[in-house]
């Protein structure tokens, strides 16, 4: 054997040799992109169930958003329910207390006529009347009388003077003259009511809003936080930092 060929042979092994670990590292990579294609294949699959998930996220958010606002709606009403009912109260009892004012001296100079005139008992009072809401210190001032012969002086019986059935009826076509009603006892007894009332009225007016830029819901302007979908709420005209 010549050295030509033995040198044709060498490179034949060492050209057999490179392919060999060149086969092998292809072989390799050749498992290692079908690992890798086979796994990106499964991660599409995740991803595809992960987006339908938060698709179902985002409708849930949603709904409680949506139950939320109604809820929110159902409060405001609620309270403007309560105000109206609470002024509707004030108003009655303010209307109770002025008609009683013009009920109690008359009453008094019924009960009187009917002593003195009659000898009859007085006639109940409004909660002594059977079935009445009204208790007894409904209206305090129902427990002050008029004073003695405050209808034309005493009346003495059947047969009395012709002066003092004069006075009785006098008492009974011209009564003594009352003075006006007084303010309704809710505000008296309330001096700073109206006040109240302007205070109450301007704390209920509208805050300045903005559109949440997760759920489009409006939330207060300087809120950080959008209360119903709890992302983080960013100012379009953020402060610029103060030069030094």
């Amino acid at each position: 054997m010549t050295a030509e060929n033995e040198r044709e042979i060498y490179h034949k092994l060492e050209a057999m040799k490179e392919i060999r670990n060149k086969t092998i590292t292809l072989e390799r990579l050749k498992r290692s992109i079908l690992n890798e294609v086979r796994s990106g294949d499964q991660e599409g699959r995740c991803l595809a169930q992960y987006k339908r998930e938060m698709e179902l996220l985002q409708q849930e958010k949603m709904s409680h958003v949506e139950e939320l606002r109604q809820i929110h709606a159902d409060i405001n009403a609620m309270e403007t329910v309560i105000k109206q009912t609470e002024e509707s109260m004030s108003r009655k009892l303010s209307n109770a207390s002025r008609l009683h004012e013009d009920y109690r001296p008359l009453k008094a100079e019924v009960d009187l006529l009917r002593r003195q005139c009659l000898g009859l008992d007085r006639l109940p009072d409004l909660h002594e009347e059977e079935g009445s809401p009204i208790t007894p210190d409904r209206f305090p001032a129902a427990t002050r009388a008029l004073p003695a012969g405050g209808v034309g002086g005493p009346v003495g019986g059947v047969g009395g003077s012709v002066g003092g059935v004069g006075a009785v009826g006098g008492a009974f076509l011209a009564p003594a003259p009352r003075k006006p009603p007084p303010p309704p006892a809710f505000r008296s007894a309330n001096p700073g009511l109206d006040q109240d009332f302007l205070t109450v009225s301007l704390r209920q007016q509208p805050p300045p809003m903005k559109s949440c830029l997760s759920c489009h819901q409006q939330i207060h302007r300087n809120a950080p936080i959008c209360p119903l979908c709890k992302a983080k709420s960013r100012s379009r005209n953020p402060k610029k930092p103060k030069k030094k």
